[in-house]
Parts: C-alpha cells; sequence; structure tokens
C-alpha cells in the first residue's frame, strides 16, 4: 500500500474480529513512529505492547469504552518530555506533544499498511494506566490503542471537510491568492 492510499484510507475501528494478530507486525508498525521528526533528536516516545486480557480490561473501564475489551492486542503510547524540556525549556512542552503526535500517526498509518485496524483513545483515566504498568509520574500517556482485524469493512473514506474550508494563501482567511511580485 502506498503512502497516500494509507492516509485516505485510514480510519477508527471499534469491532474486531476474533483473529489474533501476529505480534512483530505490530512491532513493526511501532517502529515505523522512530522516523518521526524529533526536535534535537531527543527521542521521547514509549510504547507499551499489551495482550494481557486483564490488563487489557483495565485499560478499557480506564478509558470508559468496552469495545477495547474485544481487542487482542493494546499500545500504550507515552511520552518522557524531560530532555526535550531540558534542552528547549518551557518550548520543549510543546515540542513534545507535537512529536509524539508525529510518531502517532506513523505508527497509525504502518498500522493501516499491515491491514490491522485500531481506534486512536485520547481520554481516559492517565493515575489508572500508570498505575497498572508501573509508568512513571514524569511520563505521560498520550494515547491508547486497541488493536485487531477490522470486523465490518467500511467503504470509501471521504475526506470530513473540502480543501478549500482550510486552505488560505497569504493571509489567514483569505480565500484567492493575492498577485505576488515573485512567482513561487
Amino acid at each position: 500500500m502506498n503512502l497516500n492510499d494509507a492516509i485516505k484510507t485510514r480510519h477508527s475501528v471499534k469491532k474486531f474480529t476474533e483473529k489474533k494478530p501476529d505480534w512483530r507486525d505490530i512491532i513493526e508498525c511501532i517502529d515505523a513512529a522512530r522516523y518521526a521528526p524529533m526536535a534535537g533528536a531527543n527521542y521521547s516516545m514509549k510504547f507499551i505492547l499489551v495482550s494481557d486480557s486483564n490488563s487489557i480490561n483495565k485499560i478499557a473501564e480506564a478509558a470508559q469504552q468496552d469495545f477495547i475489551k474485544k481487542a487482542q492486542y493494546v499500545v500504550v503510547a507515552c511520552s518522557n518530555p524531560s530532555r526535550t524540556i531540558n534542552a528547549y525549556g518551557k518550548s520543549g512542552e510543546v515540542y513534545a506533544r507535537q512529536q509524539a503526535g508525529a510518531a502517532m500517526q506513523n505508527f497509525l498509518l504502518s498500522i493501516t499498511e499491515h491491514k490491522l485496524a485500531t481506534c486512536w483513545i485520547g481520554h481516559f483515566t492517565e493515575e489508572t494506566i500508570k498505575k497498572e504498568f508501573d509508568i512513571p509520574k514524569d511520563v505521560n500517556v498520550e494515547a491508547v490503542f486497541p488493536i485487531g482485524y477490522e470486523k465490518e469493512k467500511k467503504h470509501t473514506k471521504k475526506s470530513p471537510i473540502d480543501l478549500d474550508r482550510i486552505l488560505y494563501f497569504h493571509v489567514y482567511d483569505k480565500k484567492k491568492m493575492k498577485k505576488l511580485s515573485k512567482p513561487y
């Protein structure tokens, strides 16, 4: 699958088949996260691959989303912003969140490429997840990703918004391009 196809077909899935994915495929998807841009090469992301059903049930309870219990695996994505903050001060907090998003997007696109399915879960009780997996206090739990094979295939995904509603030229909220003295 090429990148453009992965971008356009990736979608959130909450219904999984009983078929268990190969954990090695999930590790390859996590590996894709390593190639995301990181401020000053300060890699802040950590991932926990969970297959224990009791732990998966605790994640589902912490997220208040029962469908997670049906997943064969869950990936817990964490970031430790300390090195980035040490290097860039207060701006490092923003950079750490930005690079976490970039790493998780690489992960999601790789999941799609491997014909696996997931749903980005950002709502959960962080303390519960930290306690379950011995995650240090200064580490952020960014998201959890239940992983499996999609039970019901969706049809072609349509963009949620037209491009002309999000693209401006030279000035925010200007729809038409100004004449430039120099062409692009």
